[in-house]
C-alpha cells in the first residue's frame, strides 16, 4: 500500500492510498475522487497527470494518449499508473471539479443539425434536463449514436442557452462514420438523444494573464463555448485565436467569431489554411501564424483542441522558442468512426 498526495491546481492537496496492484485513478475513485477521464483503459489521455515525485509501473496505454516524450517526462495516466513506492502527483484540474459525483444520463430531443461544410456538422439538442446541464466552457459529454449501443465525445460548441434550454455541438463529418452519418442521412429533429457527462479537464479557467487559443478544424468547438463565457463575463486581457482548417470549405463559424470581435473588446482571431490551393489570405499551419506578442515572453495561457499531429507539432514550435507559458492546457483528438 502506497499513499499518493494529488496536488490540484487550486491549491489544495488530498491523500489518498493505493491497495497493492490498484492504479492512482481507481485509488482516487475509492477515496470520492474523480480525476478527469473517460475511457479507463489508457486510449483518450484525458487522465494526464504529471508525477513529481516517487516511482511507478505504468503500461497497456497507447502512444496517441501519452506519448514518449511525455512519459521520459514522468507525465502519467493515472487510470494505468500503479505506485511503487508513495508519490506526488499534479493534477491539471481543481479539486472542485475532482470531486466525486455521479454521473447521470441527461436526455433531450434533436433540434436542430446543420451541415456546415463538406466537412464538418453542427447539431443542437434540447429539453428540460438539457436547461439543468452544469459544465465548464471547453469540457465535452458523451453522446449515444440512436439505434446503437455506442456513444462518441464531442465538446460543447455553446453554453446553456437558458431561453431555448439547448446546447450545440461541432463534429467532423467522417466517411462511415456512425454518428455523422446518423446526422447526414437519418437525423430527424425531435429524436431523442442521450448525453453524459460533462467530462475532461480541458476547461476555462480565471483569465488572470494574455490567452491564446489554438484551433485545429473542429476543435473550434470548445472555444466558442469559451468564447461565449468570456463574452458574458469580460476580460481585461487580449485573448487572441488562431483557427486552422486544411481546406477553404473547412473554415465554419467565421460569423460566430466575427461577432465574438465586435462584443468581446479584447478578442481577436485568425484564421488560416494549410492547402497549397487555398486562396485564403492566410495560410499555412496555426504555428506560423504565433507572433511573439501572443507569446508574451512566457506570460501567457496557452489552451489547444486539435488533432495529435497538431498537438505535437505546437509542442515543438514551444520547444523551439524556448517558451515555457504560466500554463498550458491541451486537448487532442482523432476522428471516431
Amino acid at each position: 500500500m502506497h499513499k499518493v498526495a494529488l496536488n490540484f491546481e487550486d491549491g489544495v492537496t488530498r491523500f489518498i492510498q493505493t491497495l497493492p496492484g490498484e492504479t492512482v485513478a481507481d485509488a482516487a475513485y475509492r477515496s470520492g475522487l474523480n480525476i478527469p477521464m473517460d475511457c479507463r483503459d489508457g486510449a483518450c489521455g484525458t487522465c494526464k497527470c504529471h508525477c513529481e515525485s516517487g516511482t511507478y509501473e505504468m503500461d497497456g496505454y497507447i502512444d496517441d494518449a501519452l506519448s514518449d516524450q511525455e512519459a521520459e517526462q514522468q507525465y502519467v495516466l493515472t487510470c494505468c499508473m500503479v505506485p511503487a513506492s508513495d508519490c506526488v502527483v499534479t493534477v491539471p484540474a481543481s479539486s472542485e471539479v475532482c470531486v466525486r459525483s455521479q454521473q447521470a444520463d441527461v436526455h433531450g430531443e434533436l433540434k436542430e443539425v446543420r451541415r456546415l461544410s463538406e466537412s464538418t456538422i453542427g447539431f443542437t439538442v434540447a429539453g428540460d434536463q438539457v436547461r439543468a446541464m452544469h459544465f465548464l466552457p471547453g469540457q465535452y459529454v458523451n453522446v449515444q449514436v440512436p439505434g446503437s449501443d455506442q456513444s462518441r465525445a464531442y465538446s460543447f460548441s455553446s453554453m446553456v442557452d437558458p431561453e431555448a434550454e439547448s446546447v450545440s455541438f461541432l463534429i467532423r463529418a467522417v466517411p462511415n462514420g456512425l454518428m455523422s452519418t446518423y446526422m447526414a442521412e437519418q437525423a430527424q429533429i425531435g429524436e431523442k438523444l442521450t448525453l453524459r457527462g460533462p467530462y475532461g479537464s480541458f476547461y476555462l479557467r480565471d483569465i488572470k494573464r494574455p490567452v491564446l487559443m489554438l484551433a485545429g478544424g473542429t476543435g473550434l468547438a470548445p472555444f466558442l463555448a469559451m468564447l461565449e463565457k468570456i463574452r458574458d463575463t469580460g476580460t481585461d486581457y487580449p485573448v487572441h485565436l488562431i483557427y486552422g482548417v486544411t481546406n477553404d470549405c473547412d473554415l465554419v463559424e467565421l460569423d460566430k467569431l466575427e461577432a465574438f470581435a465586435d462584443q468581446i473588446e479584447h478578442f481577436t482571431f485568425t484564421a488560416c489554411v494549410a492547402s497549397e490551393q487555398s486562396e485564403w489570405p492566410h495560410k499555412g499551419y496555426v504555428t506560423h501564424h504565433i507572433e511573439p506578442g501572443h507569446l508574451n515572453d512566457g506570460e501567457v495561457d496557452i489552451y489547444l483542441c486539435g488533432p495529435p499531429p497538431m498537438v505535437e507539432a505546437v509542442n515543438g514550435f514551444m520547444t523551439e522558442k524556448r517558451i515555457e507559458p504560466v500554463s498550458f492546457h491541451y486537448e487532442k483528438f482523432a476522428a471516431s468512426h
